[in-house]
């Protein structure tokens, strides 16, 4: 069965503050210095036979896409993908030449699922995810498979031109 993608509207927002609080511990993602609100970002939705399956947040400014969060509720289906996709898209349309994230260091399943569709680490924040516990204390000490979770990666695609 397809995916179908289409920008969150305002009967999505309920469902995607629902989706942040139980896969990001609250309504609030910190990522490097900043504190962003769900409320306050770009969303796409993914459908699958009439039912949400996921979404993406974004922020675009100037030349910068920046993805905030991306969450398919079932894995190796295509669903995050297609997320992306609809990301690049919105991200060219709205004039960025580059889309970048940040990500922690005990994800390697995102690493392996974004550097395979192009994405390049950039940079590595020694002690961000410590700092960020201090501002959100729901941040956990130990991540995805036992790894301690201590540092953020950037990873940073640039988006070709037409």
């Amino acid at each position: 069965m397809d995916v179908r993608v289409a920008a969150a509207g305002a009967a999505d927002r309920a469902w995607l503050r629902a989706l942040w609080r139980a896969a990001w511990g609250g309504e609030r993602m910190e990522a490097g210095d900043r504190s962003l609100h769900v409320d306050d970002l770009a969303a796409v939705m993914a459908w699958r036979a009439g039912a949400r399956v996921g979404a993406a947040t974004f922020l675009t400014e100037g030349p910068v896409c920046e993805l905030v969060s991306l969450d398919a509720l079932t894995p190796r289906q295509g669903i995050g993908t297609a997320l992306l996709a609809a990301v690049e898209v919105a991200a060219r349309e709205a004039g960025c030449r580059r889309v970048e994230l940040t990500t922690t260091n005990d994800k390697l399943d995102a690493l392996r699922f974004y550097q395979r569709r192009g994405y390049r680490i950039a940079a590595v924040s020694f002690g961000a995810v410590d700092a960020a516990r201090i501002r959100k204390p729901a941040i956990p000490a130990v991540g995805e498979y036992g790894i301690a979770l201590h540092d953020e990666l950037r990873l940073v695609k640039e988006l070709a031109t037409a």
